[in-house]
């Protein structure tokens, strides 16, 4: 329940601070006095939309709180731990600030949360009927909603919409693959051809640079081996006159080794002859493989030559930087190619999954109208015998369950039929009064608090159009809300005012609006002030005070 309201710099309200008992709380006031100044701070909080209109003239921004008593709702309960919003022993406050610029900072339980969080708490937190609710008469969403709260087919309308859900998943999946596979198959002759081409050119990854390396030594390959043998002669060999490089080192080696036995000094260079001697022969066996290897064959570069036109062909017409690009574009190609030799068998699958979920919602939807069909009766008798004890005497109310178009909440369509006088019945929001659509909202809301558990339900005067002994009965059936759940009654009705466990006013001082709990002599000045007007008579305060009797 609502046990308190704090707001600041709200419009016309500077600072507000008041707290709220449970059972029916009465709220009265003049005209103009301010009252849907409160209704509108609570509804902020609450989640509506905000905008800079709302922040009052003395501050910066304006900040309105609310703090909720609440039970164990595992509803609710699963929102709080989904959001990572603590339970405060039981308490909840919900706050909204909105600064001149428009925007607005929402908390929870002093965690900041989303618009939709706060709307999604609030849903599970207070009902708020305005005045102008009666349009939900007119609403098949609001009338379903009725019916289902008096069947008891909650769980299973949200298993419905959930079953609904994957029933259009299934289908826009099936729908998708077949508009997939009807591209595969219009293209599936070129990306044959495509694939075909690549395939037979036989890519390797590393090829291309393979070739290039081997295409500018085979285009150089007289240089390089005129070259390589230059190199061969200055190491002189058996060919050559006189002795080679490396018999001539071998020679300077001993003769070093000799002199070193007369001066050591010099012995160190026999090892660095040798070691320089060796390393000249690694490179002259290098070189002589080298030059073997060289080959100068026109048929072979041709041949590489070739293959690199080849493959710089495919590159430039697939739009391939390089011959990986080229390589994955064929693998891509086979897999478009096997996907479209395997779409027959997923449709299948997704075709069958379609009327799984046709089936099951089927079934669901099934169950669904059974129960509204059950309930329909004694929902319609409920409500009926509500009206006539509202003085609607010869009032006739009745459900009628026709079929429609499947959708999240089954196949079915409600209608309310009603007439006052107990003949010709028609469309309920077409032939009902005023004063007659008052009494069936109640009723209706009446009906549902019993099988929501909505802690808190807001009236922002219900009773339009009704006046005499029917508002006294409005407000005894409001009492009797009041008694199983906190209910707050905006109203012009004495009848309904003097019912109340507790009785707030509302009042505009200097274009500020203030709010205040009357105590006893104060709630019958406020009962006779609505019962005579701006004069308050003796015979108003008697009338006042018997009402509250």
């Amino acid at each position: 329940m609502l046990s308190g309201l704090h707001v600041s710099n709200y419009i016309l309200i500077d600072s507000l601070d008041i707290t709220f008992p449970e059972g029916l709380i009465i709220i009265t006031g003049e005209t103009g006095a301010g009252k849907s100044i409160l209704l509108g701070a609570l509804s902020l909080v609450l989640g509506a939309r905000a905008d800079a209109s709302v922040v009052g003239p003395h501050a910066d921004n304006c900040v309105v709180e609310a703090s909720f008593a609440i039970g164990k709702d595992e509803a609710l309960q699963r929102i709080l731990r989904e959001n990572d919003i603590p339970d405060d022993e039981g308490m909840l406050v919900l706050r909204r600030v909105v600064a001149q610029s428009g925007r607005s900072r929402c908390f929870a339980g002093d965690e900041p949360v989303s618009v939709a969080v706060l709307q999604e708490l609030s849903a599970r937190l207070v009902d708020i009927h305005s005045q102008h609710q009666t349009l939900q008469l007119s609403d098949e969403r609001f009338r379903l909603e009725a019916l289902d709260l008096k069947a008891g087919c909650r769980e299973l309308r949200a298993r419905c919409a959930q079953s609904w859900s994957q029933l259009q998943n299934a289908r826009k999946a099936l729908e998708t693959l077949r508009s997939e596979r009807d591209i595969l198959l219009r293209e599936r002759d070129y990306n044959a051809a495509q694939h075909e081409q690549l395939s037979r050119a036989g890519l390797r990854d590393g090829e291309l640079e393979e070739l290039e390396a081997e295409q500018h030594q085979l285009a150089h390959a007289e240089e390089i081996k005129e070259t390589l043998c230059a190199a061969e002669a200055l190491f002189g060999g058996e060919d050559q006159d006189g002795p080679s490089l490396s018999q001539r080192l071998r020679e300077a080696e001993k003769l070093l080794d000799k002199a070193g036995r007369f001066v050591p000094s010099l012995s160190p260079l026999v090892e660095r002859m040798e070691s320089a001697r060796l390393e000249l022969d690694d490179i002259e066996a290098e070189i002589d493989a080298a030059n073997s290897k060289t080959e100068v064959s026109p048929e072979r570069l041709n041949w590489v030559e070739d293959r690199l036109g080849v493959l710089y062909g495919l590159m430039k017409k697939h739009g391939a930087a390089n011959l990986q690009e080229l390589i994955a574009q064929r693998d891509r190609l086979e897999g478009l190619l096997q996907e479209a030799d395997n779409l027959d068998g997923r449709e299948q699958e997704l075709e069958k999954a379609v009327a799984d979920s046709q089936k099951a919602y089927d079934s669901l939807a099934d169950e669904l109208h059974q129960k509204r069909q059950e309930a329909a009766g004694p929902f319609a008798d409920e409500l009926q015998r509500q009206l006539r004890e509202l003085e609607l005497d010869h009032a006739v109310f009745q459900v009628s369950l026709e079929s429609a178009a499947a959708d999240p909440s089954g196949k079915d369509r409600v209608d309310f039929l009603f007439s006052a006088s107990g003949q010709r019945l028609s469309d309920m929001a077409r032939s009902a009064s005023g004063g007659e659509l008052s009494r069936i909202m109640l009723s209706l809301k009446a009906l549902m608090a019993r099988h929501t558990q909505m802690p808190t339900l807001v009236f922002d005067e219900i009773d339009t159009g009704v006046s005499g002994s029917a508002a006294d009965k409005m407000g005894s059936l409001v009492c009797r809300m009041g008694s199983h759940m906190q209910v707050f009654a905006i109203t012009h009705l004495p009848q309904v005012a003097a019912k109340g466990q507790a009785h707030y006013l509302v009042s505009k001082k200097e274009d500020v609006t203030s709010i205040r709990q009357l105590d006893r002599e104060g709630r019958v000045r406020e009962i006779a002030r609505m019962l005579s007007g701006a004069t308050v008579t003796e015979a108003a305060i008697a009338n006042a005070k018997s009402l509250l009797a």
